[in-house]
């Protein structure tokens, strides 16, 4: 079921729009702040979702009933409507160009629209997914709005940087901050919904920092998959790999150099973990669980001056990838320190 108590982490955050919309103190505006896939849109729409509930019966002009805070029952008409983006009364904004939004979207779709009552008796709930795009302009027009809403509407401001608005228009808004989850969070949420193994989930948890969208995205990515295959054999043989075979491993990168950022951060988790195994000898602490054995091996024939130069390599192939260096000779270097070290 939808709705706030479905939503993974960011328990602050959800309490506070829970609490308002139970005593009756729902701000006119808030600016929804995070990276992407960080949860901005999932917790606007639980958000949305609850106020236009019809079970809830919320009224602008009044407090929710005393007792639980509120939530989306998921199942009224009027839920069903949110999920299927057709409720009348929540409006998301567009945009046609990729990089901005325009004065006049924003006077045609919010500005203009807003006096228009809703169709039915409660809120009214504008969402501007990445609102950092609105020019200056359109940031202007919005600003007679929050500074003179009607009483039912609501607008939800989802940016990934609050500071690309203007002051004027974050001034107006309550600002709530969207923090990376706790990592056994977003591993039991891998693990429960998407059914993916433990040791894969640990990866995907690592690579992810905390971004349960970016986690998400990783676990159902193919692409992602065929990285990850090609890393592991990498990783798992090029200690005893000849020249030839290092070659053809780089001409393998090189198919999709786009993903070759992934291979280097995946190549950063290995090492992390066989330095941190060559001190410690302990498995819980390592990523990499799957693959103690030969992580395990891998710390028994490296020194720790060797796996450092090799994840100095990493650095530096990242650096010189970023610069536009030659693409095969970066990766062979890179690959010929994985193997000498």
């Amino acid at each position: 079921m939808p709705g706030f108590r479905d939503i993974v982490g960011h328990e602050q955050t959800t309490e506070h729009l829970r609490a308002a919309i139970a005593a009756g103190r729902v701000s006119h505006a808030y600016l929804i702040a995070g990276d992407e896939g960080i949860g901005k849109k999932t917790v606007a729409r639980a958000f949305a979702m609850t106020l236009l509930c019809e079970k809830n019966g919320l009224r602008p002009e009044g407090p929710a009933d005393a007792g639980e805070l509120p939530d989306a029952c998921g199942e009224c008409s009027a839920c069903r409507q949110v999920l299927s983006g057709n409720h009348p009364d929540l409006i998301v904004v567009s945009h046609e160009k990729e990089n901005s939004i325009s004065v006049d979207e924003i006077r045609q779709q919010v500005v203009e629209d807003v006096d228009i009552r809703p169709y039915r008796d409660g809120y009214k709930i504008y969402v501007i997914p990445d609102a950092e795009k609105m020019t200056v302009q359109a940031q202007n027009a919005l600003l007679k709005t929050l500074e003179e809403p009607p009483a039912y509407a609501v607008l939800l401001l989802l940016t990934q940087n609050e500071e690309a608005m203007l002051e004027t228009i974050r001034s107006r808004c309550v600002l709530l901050k969207l923090r990376p989850v706790r990592g056994e969070q977003v591993r039991g949420y891998l693990m429960k919904k998407l059914a993916v193994p433990d040791y894969q989930a640990d990866i995907f948890e690592a690579f992810a920092q905390g971004n349960i969208g970016k986690a998400v995205k990783l676990a159902t990515s193919e692409s992602f998959g065929r990285v990850l295959e090609l890393s592991e054999n990498i990783l798992l043989h090029v200690k005893e790999w000849s020249t030839a075979d290092i070659m053809a491993a780089v001409k393998k990168l090189a198919e999709d150099k786009s993903s070759v950022q992934d291979f280097l951060d995946l190549a950063a988790l290995w090492y992390r973990d066989v330095l941190y195994f060559k001190a410690t000898r302990d498995p819980d602490g390592i990523v990499w669980r799957d693959r103690l054995r030969e992580i395990r091996a891998r710390a028994s024939v490296s020194s720790y001056e060797g796996v450092q130069e090799i994840q100095a390599a990493l650095n530096r192939a990242a650096v010189r990838l970023k610069a536009n260096v030659n693409f095969e000779l970066a990766m062979e270097l890179l690959l010929l320190t994985m193997k000498d070290n």
